[in-house]
């Protein structure tokens, strides 16, 4: 990939500079510069409020992102979207690209759309998602929505990244609804019934409000919108809702709270991810990898005691 000098493109993107802060998210994506760019931007994030925006394929996640996008536009406000996609196998890219419905939208300063590849994560959001969402906060997006792929329960790491997660469902999901509850409806601060016009939306209703009830862990239960995303019915409902959950988060003192529990685990995670980083490359440059392996599939040493070995090594602590 060409060089790019950093510093200048990061005080493009802080003015507001589109083509600036597409390469920004593209080096995150592509090359080992994140940590540059997120240093350098750092001291100008925490101001744009993150929706999570989930939910089985074929819900009507673009086109409610597109209503949403249309609502917040008529306010003024500046608005960046995040769609992760699944990777194509040949590119490593994208493979929807930029959402179709959401295409309206770029002709228009004020919106920014990007098309992000899982690359395999299966939590359903891209590894440099975080620091694509910091660059858009950069930029000057008021709100920034991150759409997942849709891939079921390992939705739920979308929370790690957001102030408030939609859950979308449509009627006649049945009991793929009693499947999804141990894990990605915990997640849901705001359940959206979509296709709200075909049989069966009362029955969702309740079998949501019927799972909230069962739940142990809810503090608050979460409001439930009817909406035709298609039609734009619904949508004013939605966007109070959204605003209803700031304004909880912030009464309970939990915005603050939650945004650092969130920097904590992305602090773990990345600490993780370097830790592994260097011991494989100690590995690699001190030991016989096929040897180990051989030796304990012999049975001559188990894992547990070549972990610790190599950790003793690696971990100076």
């Amino acid at each position: 990939m060409k060089k790019y000098n950093i510093e200048s493109l990061v005080e493009k993107a802080l003015k507001g500079n589109i083509v600036a802060t597409a390469k920004l998210i593209s080096l995150c994506e592509n090359t080992d510069e994140n940590e540059k760019i997120i240093k350098l931007i750092s001291p100008h994030l925490g101001n744009a409020y993150i929706i999570g925006i989930t939910g089985a394929p074929g819900v009507g996640k673009s086109t409610l992102t597109d209503k949403l996008i249309i609502n917040l536009r008529k306010q003024n406000f500046k608005v960046g979207v995040i769609a992760v996609d699944p990777t194509s196998p040949f590119s490593g890219g994208a493979i929807l690209g930029d959402r179709i419905r959401l295409q309206k939208h770029a002709t228009d300063d004020n919106v920014f759309i990007r098309s992000m590849a899982s690359r395999g994560h299966l939590g359903g959001i891209s590894s440099a998602t975080g620091d694509a969402v910091k660059i858009l906060d950069a930029y000057g997006c008021d709100f920034i929505f991150i759409e997942t792929m849709g891939v079921g329960q390992s939705e739920v790491e979308v929370v790690k990244n957001v102030d408030t997660t939609i859950l979308i469902l449509i009627p006649g999901m049945g009991d793929e609804i009693q499947v999804l509850k141990a894990g990605v409806m915990e997640i849901a601060d705001i359940f959206v019934v979509n296709k709200a016009d075909k049989d069966g939306v009362e029955r969702t209703v309740l079998e949501i409000e019927m799972l909230q009830n069962l739940s142990e862990s809810k503090d608050r239960l979460a409001p439930i919108c009817k909406v035709i995303a298609r039609d734009n019915q619904g949508i004013e409902d939605l966007a109070k809702a959204i605003h209803q959950h700031y304004v909880y988060l912030k009464e309970n003192n939990l915005f603050d709270a939650n945004r650092k529990k969130r920097l904590e685990m992305e602090l773990k995670q990345i600490v993780h991810n370097k830790l592994l980083e260097k011991t494989f490359q100690f590995v690699a440059e001190n030991y016989a990898i096929d040897k180990i392996i051989e030796d304990a599939y012999d049975n001559k040493t188990d894992v547990y005691s070549i972990v610790n070995k190599l950790l003793k090594k690696v971990v100076k602590i």
